[in-house]
């Protein structure tokens, strides 16, 4: 076949390719932007007709029946108005026997969708009115109703697009005529030059740049191949450099724990890495859009224009509305480029080291506390000894005792939590009956609950009977546990301790009858020396470490621990064990 048929066929083929191409994609383009339109649409009429029935007040069938055909009227769409039970109540295409012999609607795909997500949609065929409908539910909270569906026909879609795939064609014939037209001046006129070009151009695209030997000519099209010739030589030089330059830009942001942004003079984002796009919650690409539109926070806005502007600022430290939990610092810096003065923003995420510093601090604070309150007493009851001993010193010495053990349980609970915190502590798992590791703790428990008159209830059933676990540590665990219950809970309560078989694991619960933890004390339950409130516990010679080293013993076996409250009053500790 000769180069300029082929020259020829080429142009034919890929014009009229590109316009089927175009043809198919413009028509597949404006069907979803119909449809999502359409679907926004009815996804705001459902909710507002399910609004409009939540604020009703109860009323008979026929008065839903003429809701609905009012609600339609007004809305521009089929409204079916649906019992809990799924009997439709109501429809504003349907009236009389027509309506009451419909269906149960219960187990429409749309309907149940609405029950668990809130709003249900889906797309089928109506033979009622034999068209296809877009359906959507929403749940009211009307004591009669309980959803309201909506339905839209897409018939008008199909016309349009059957109109667009018409004039398409017509424009798509139209092309080939032109195209057949053009293809044949152009490979008549091209076809030897175009050989030679295309050689070389074949060897540029095979990764060989390298200047060719070839004589383009002197005339217009050789003084053309020759000007981008050289112009893929430097090309392909800059290209590589660029492509080295943002492999490594790439890398370097990519592994950056810190946010980077940088705009330019016009305050448009040139640059955004992951972290700052999680940072900021920037749900669309920031690139080229002004920096006002993608950062919400006004100090960080502010900053960054003034050091457009050209002034000095300083770090700032701050919280994003997105997660008030976490501590940020964002330093702004001018950036010298050839249009002019841009910025770069940093996010550096300080709320570990924040976090880590308070605890430090805490800690001090509390073991200082925690020392100081037993020494107190002991040298107050030493000098009592020492300036004037009584005739039976014995109450002071079990009193000083008493303090002396409470600061030795305070430093064997820091010595294990250090053990804990460095790996130090081994685990020997056996299969342990939870039965006989609850006896063992209930009786070392038993005449502190007596002596309250409380009485500990245990439940275990034979498919939780076993756990794998070790029985030291697991004892540890429940005896804190236990040893709350019983300060916490009132007096004369029962506190249960129970097994069930969860989640591939056994998990333990204890339960009591006390005052209960407050919903906002509750992440922070298992933090070193920490209390809920100081002044309702009964065992003021606690350390305050227990349930900090109950979460490290539970995640040294693989399991985890959580805190929560019964409806009826009392707190609920359960303990996760894998099998």
């Amino acid at each position: 076949m000769k180069f300029r048929t082929q020259i020829f066929l080429a142009a034919f083929v890929t014009t009229g390719l590109t316009g089927l191409i175009a043809t198919l994609l413009l028509s597949w383009s404006l069907r979803a932007q119909m449809i999502g339109r359409i679907e926004r649409d009815l996804e705001a009429k459902t909710r507002l007709a399910a609004e409009l029935i939540s604020r009703q007040p109860p009323m008979t069938q026929p008065q839903l029946d003429d809701e609905a055909d009012a609600l339609g009227a007004k809305i521009g769409a089929r409204v079916t108005l649906i019992a809990p039970d799924g009997r439709v109540l109501g429809d504003s295409a349907e009236d009389g026997p027509a309506l009451a012999a419909m269906e149960n609607h219960g187990t429409r795909p749309e309907v149940l969708a609405s029950k668990t997500s809130g709003l249900g949609m889906s797309q089928r065929y109506s033979h009622t009115l034999g068209v296809d409908l877009l359906y959507m539910a929403a749940p009211t909270r009307n004591s009669s109703v309980a959803t309201v569906r909506l339905a839209l026909p897409l018939t008008d879609i199909q016309r349009q697009l059957g109109e667009i795939w018409r004039l398409s064609f017509i424009a798509l014939g139209a092309g080939f005529v032109v195209a057949l037209a053009l293809a044949w001046a152009a490979s008549t006129l091209l076809s030897r030059r175009v050989r030679a070009i295309a050689t070389v151009a074949k060897r540029y695209a095979s990764g060989d740049v390298s200047s060719p030997s070839y004589d383009y000519g002197d005339d217009e099209i050789g003084t053309v191949a020759r000007v981008l010739d050289d112009s893929v030589q430097e090309l392909g030089r800059r290209l590589d450099e660029l492509s080295r330059d943002q492999a490594r830009m790439a890398a370097i942001l990519s592994g950056m724990i810190e946010g980077v942004l940088v705009v330019n003079v016009q305050g448009r984002v040139q640059l955004a890495n992951d972290a700052v796009r999680a940072m900021l919650a920037l749900q669309e690409p920031p690139e080229s859009r002004h920096y006002v539109e993608c950062i919400r926070h006004p100090d960080i806005a502010g900053t960054i224009g003034r050091v457009l502007a050209g002034e000095k600022v300083e770090a700032l430290e701050l919280t994003l509305r997105r997660d008030a939990a976490r501590t940020f610092i964002a330093r702004v810096a001018p950036v010298e480029a050839p249009g002019g003065r841009g910025a770069v923003l940093v996010l550096h995420d300080i709320t570990d080291l924040r976090r880590a510093d308070q605890i430090r601090r805490d800690f001090v604070a509390n073991v200082s506390h925690e020392l100081r309150t037993p020494l107190t007493a002991i040298r107050g009851y030493v000098e009592a000894l020492t300036d004037s001993p009584p005739d039976d010193p014995r109450r002071f010495l079990e009193i000083i005792a008493r303090h002396t053990h409470r600061m030795e349980r305070l430093v064997m609970d820091l010595l294990r939590l250090a053990r804990l915190d460095a790996g130090q502590e081994v685990i020997e798992k056996v299969a342990c009956s939870v039965e006989a590791v609850v006896a063992g703790v209930r009786t070392e428990i038993e005449p502190a609950s007596q002596a309250r008159g409380q009485t500990i209830r245990v439940t275990v059933p034979p498919d939780a009977a076993t756990v794998w676990a070790d029985p030291v540590k697991l004892h540890d665990v429940l005896r804190n546990l236990l040893e709350n219950a019983v300060n916490y809970a009132s007096e004369h309560s029962v506190i249960d301790v129970a097994s069930r078989a969860a989640d591939g694991g056994v998990a333990l619960t204890v339960t009591d009858r006390g005052p209960g933890i407050p919903e906002g004390e509750l992440p922070r339950i298992f933090e070193r020396f920490y209390r809920v409130d100081r002044a309702r516990t009964r065992d003021p010679g606690g350390t305050g470490l227990g349930l900090s080293i109950v979460k490290h013993l539970v995640e040294l076996h693989g399991g985890r621990v959580t805190a929560a409250n019964r409806p009826e009053g009392g707190a609920v500790f359960t303990v996760w064990l894998p099998n």
